[in-house]
């Protein structure tokens, strides 16, 4: 199965996102109030980071709570780690585990077309590996 496949049917609308240059407590307020670990920085169409608890975590560690008072832009992972509607689950799957990231913005060019957790390709896996064991069930019955 390919990623574009998984988000297909999801809105871009749907996406969670902020601009750089909004307040780190406001980003984190964002990413409290609607249950994520993560979301895409945008300057317009195009990614130019992401913003996690990971990032959040590091930050405030290293500076305490005046840093919430810093952008977005200061704190987040830059050039993001990203993957294309064309890539197969496996792919993005081993892109994460490589690049030790659980998010990744799904881009077509420049342009943000989806955005996937860990979880949605862990779960769509997993659906996938249970289909085919009916099919193999299925198949071995009527031998």
């Amino acid at each position: 199965m390919q990623v574009g496949q998984l988000i297909e049917g999801r809105s871009r609308s749907d996406i969670i996102s902020c601009a750089p240059d909004v307040a780190l407590g406001e980003a984190v307020r964002i990413l409290a109030e609607r249950r994520i670990g993560a979301m895409p920085v945008m300057e317009g169409d195009r990614v130019v980071g992401i913003i996690s608890e990971r990032d959040v975590l590091y930050c405030l560690a290293a500076e305490g709570a005046s840093s919430l008072a810093k952008s977005v832009r200061e704190v987040m992972t830059a050039e993001p780690i990203t993957t294309t509607p064309d890539s197969t689950i496996i792919q993005a799957l081993g892109l994460m585990t490589r690049r030790r990231v659980r998010h990744l913005p799904v881009t077509e060019g420049d342009s943000l077309v989806g955005f996937v957790s860990i979880g949605d390709l862990v779960k769509s896996r997993l659906d996938e590996i249970s289909h085919e064991a009916e099919a193999m069930r299925d198949y071995i019955r009527m031998a």
